[in-house]
């Protein structure tokens, strides 16, 4: 921990619709993957913190599920309802809040996000993401003053959070929003997950990528069993689907796709716990889970709220 008095750290709420790059813009500004990015809407589900130690501050950055409107069928699950809960119960006792948007974009949903922060109090950075895919760079002023308009933000920065473009100039900007005082997490930690729950992320994360216009929200993790045996970590986990014939779509024929989503998930996990894993799936059905609240604490959606002080 440092003992300099003039570091700042806080939480940093990162809020804003689904799929605008959260989670890369939390993964680029730790500088280690700690939050699974899939192109799908609702990717992220559980609130995690993501640890950024610098010379001069700690962001204790707060990954969060896209907020999104509630109509339909579809977004009146219990699932749903727990997400939209998580997006916003982490805005509570943060210091400051990252607004992501998509450049060139303004939705309903970036609005009523901007509300929610607005009417926390807390200052506001606008982060207008995924800058790089403007090819017209002259209509990018005009689109800030746009959407700046009315509106009340501490600073804008257009950014690229997967090209690590633009993230100085927020860092920048943000601490002096932090409080003066030594770091919450210790300078080695990334985040305040356990490698438990980070495995179960990124079995999720392949079956999003691989899966994700097959089987989008019908899927979910849950690991059974880890242990670190002589260097290795074993790892055995659940893949939980809600009918049959999902079940038959996991699997693959013969057994490929599983093996395929086993493996690329065993890959990310060495890369991230930097030693061998061995790791078993098996694949179960449970009817109905994502609308099922007992079922979601039982696959360990916990009770969303703010984050740890």
């Amino acid at each position: 921990m440092t003992e300099n008095t003039s570091y700042r750290a806080g939480h940093v709420a990162v809020i804003g619709r689904p799929n605008v790059g959260k989670s890369t813009l939390i993964n680029a500004l730790v500088g280690a993957k700690v939050s699974i990015v899939s192109n799908r809407p609702q990717t992220t589900r559980h609130r995690l913190l993501g640890v950024a130690t610098l010379p001069e501050g700690q962001l204790v950055l707060v990954d969060t599920p896209g907020l999104h409107r509630e109509q339909g069928k579809a977004s009146a699950t219990a699932m749903h309802r727990w997400m939209n809960r998580a997006a916003r119960g982490a805005v509570e006792g943060v210091d400051a809040a990252f607004l992501v948007i998509e450049a060139g974009r303004w939705e309903d949903e970036d609005t009523a996000a901007y509300e929610l922060l607005h009417s926390s109090g807390v200052p506001v950075l606008l982060v207008v993401n995924q800058v790089d895919r403007i090819k017209d760079k002259g209509s990018l002023l005009p689109y800030l003053a746009k959407v700046s308009e009315g509106r009340e933000f501490a600073s804008v920065h257009p950014v690229s959070a997967l090209k690590r473009k633009g993230l100085d100039g927020l860092v920048t900007a943000v601490l002096p929003l932090l409080p003066q005082q030594a770091a919450l997490y210790e300078e080695d930690a990334i985040t305040d997950r356990s490698e438990r729950f980070l495995a179960a992320e990124l079995l999720r994360e392949q079956l999003m990528r691989q899966l994700g216009a097959e089987l989008p929200y019908a899927t979910t993790v849950e690991i059974e069993q880890f242990v670190d045996d002589a260097g290795m970590a074993r790892i055995s986990a659940v893949i939980w689907v809600e009918r049959e014939g999902q079940k038959a779509i996991v699997i693959g024929k013969g057994g490929t796709r599983l093996k395929e989503i086993g493996g690329k998930a065993r890959l990310g996990m060495e890369r991230l716990f930097d030693r061998k894993v061995f790791l078993e799936t098996w694949v179960r059905v449970r009817e109905g889970w994502s609308d099922d609240e007992a079922a979601l604490r039982a696959f360990g959606y916990e009770d969303p709220g703010r984050p740890d002080r």
